[in-house]
């Protein structure tokens, strides 16, 4: 259950009280009657599936957006904020998934860089001291002990996301939202980000905390407060009501998701792919194994293992030094990506937003993207076939639009990556590399995503699943490899695999 060790600050001082909000855009409700409240020194976790109302609610407190109706008060005040740059001066900061940082620039100059110091009384100079010393000083309340003059581009993921942090921080923040903060990190850094969030809930900091790990709730929540469908389902007090994941899950989509991984098995058929001594120099190293009709072969292992290298090798995205690549027993080779896809193999992957998709692009061109084709007739594009193709994929993704000509950008998270798998399913993939494929995607869309695969294996697909979530890999997987730095450490049948043999395999140990 979340930490409820005694707090150096007293939790009855509201930070924010939001009161009825609504707002619409074009005659869609994206958010009725919406409550929510935050105190000092405490974590609220909003939580409700992709498209629920998270994003527009966070863009109301930010700034971004303005309520249609309803009350927002900050330390009880009536606020109305004029933009994003008002409501960071009024001390709301926020960390995102995606980090807004600019990898040229120093850490303290990304810090300051709303923000900047400046000295002297008649030419204004930055006062590049100053700024350095306020980022130390701002690293070091944090935890973070890096050097502030180090360029972002230099910095590991974790540490990229302290600067966010300490960004947020610099306008003496006194609410920070941090919206999906441990999708990309190991367990070690999220359990450091949660040391640093514990630090600043001590300092008496309101934290609004978003994430699709239901078990950083427990960890992390004082309260939870949950949307469904752009309305308000209701708040729970951590400290009060003794509630389970699967309680959360049922006020999130309304109804119980028994059945958290819907695996369908297939009887064992021929072999569709043999790889046998695989190198890819600096990536991994001899690796081998074997896909057949009517399974899922899951990769698992730690962050680093080589599990993605493996995936865009087999894709033509890296150069193989070495190995041998069959596909149903005949010899093939695959220098690009154009070759992959002309063989029928796909990859989707992990990173949709730079990757996977052209986020500016309608949702059919981005559907297409890899089969024109389909859709055309002696070169000519054909909206009747886009219209069938394209409709028919979506009625099957169950996409919550009809309009496909809205730019990807404008679906949730889950959506997108319902897109992203459509659009590998309309170029006829024999087989399907899935990297990552419900990062990021709530309780909802991963049973929906999983379906996907039980319907990709039963039309004879070959689907390699790569996951960092061992449930997953345990809940959807028929045989699982385990990598560890750049070599096969382990196989598992389904009936032989537990999570602890995996860990083991997946830090080098011996079993």
């Amino acid at each position: 259950m979340a930490d409820k060790a005694q707090q150096e600050v007293p939790k009855d001082e509201v930070i924010l009280e939001m009161k009825g909000i609504c707002k619409s855009f074009g005659g869609i409700k994206a958010l009725r009657n919406v409550n929510f409240v935050l105190r000092r020194g405490e974590v609220n976790v909003l939580l409700g599936e992709n498209g629920a109302g998270k994003s527009t609610l966070i863009k109301i407190i930010t700034g971004a957006y303005h309520n249609d109706e309803g009350t927002v008060r900050l330390f009880g005040e009536s606020v109305k904020f004029n933009g994003p740059r008002d409501a960071q001066d009024k001390g709301i900061g926020a960390v995102y998934q995606e980090f807004n940082l600019i990898p040229k620039l120093t850490v303290y100059e990304n810090i300051f860089i709303a923000n900047q110091i400046k000295k002297g009384k008649v030419i204004k100079t930055l006062d590049r001291k100053g700024m350095i010393e306020r980022s130390e000083a701002l690293m070091k309340r944090i935890g973070a002990n890096f050097d502030v003059t180090r360029t972002i581009e230099s910095l590991g993921v974790a540490q990229r996301q302290m600067v966010e942090i300490a960004k947020a921080l610099c306008f003496n923040s006194k609410l920070i939202i941090f919206d999906e903060p441990s999708a990309v990190l190991t367990d070690t850094e999220i359990e450091e980000l949660m040391s640093v969030i514990r630090k600043l809930k001590r300092e008496g900091v309101g934290i609004i905390y978003i994430s699709h790990r239901l078990e950083e709730v427990f960890e992390i929540g004082d309260r939870v407060t949950v949307l469904r469908d752009g309305g308000y389902v209701g708040e729970i007090d951590l400290h009060k009501e003794k509630v389970s994941v699967d309680d959360i899950i049922t006020m999130m989509v309304g109804r119980s998701l028994d059945e958290k991984f819907p695996k369908v098995h297939y009887p064992v058929g021929e072999e569709i792919l043999k790889v046998e001594g695989l190198s890819s120099k600096g990536r991994f190293e001899n690796v081998s194994f074997t896909l057949h009709k009517g399974e899922v072969l899951g990769f698992a292992g730690l962050v680093g293992a080589g599990r993605t290298e493996v995936a865009k090798t087999l894709f033509g995205a890296y150069p193989k030094a070495c190995g041998t690549v069959y596909l149903y027993g005949q010899k093939i080779e695959v220098k690009t990506p154009i070759d992959a896809i002309k063989k029928g193999i796909s990859y989707l992957s992990e990173d949709r937003k730079d990757e996977g998709l052209v986020q500016k692009m309608r949702i059919d061109d981005n559907m297409l993207m890899v089969n024109q084709k389909k859709v055309q007739t002696r070169g000519v594009f054909r909206d009747k076939l886009i219209q069938e193709h394209c409709g028919n994929m979506a009625e099957q993704l169950q996409l919550n639009t009809k309009d496909l000509s809205l730019p990807v950008s404008s679906l949730s998270g889950g959506n997108q990556q319902k897109v992203a798998i459509g659009k590998w399913l309309l170029s006829e993939s024999r087989i399907m590399i899935l990297d990552e494929p419900t990062r990021g995607v709530d309780v909802g869309a991963k049973v929906e995503i999983y379906n996907f695969i039980n319907k990709m294996v039963e039309e004879g697909i070959g689907v390699i699943m790569i996951s960092s979530e061992l449930p997953e890999i345990l809940g959807m997987s028929d045989r699982i490899i385990v990598m560890h730095e750049g070599r096969i450490t382990g196989q598992l049948s389904r009936k032989d695999a537990t999570q602890e043999m995996i860990l083991k395999y997946a830090t080098g140990q011996e079993v």
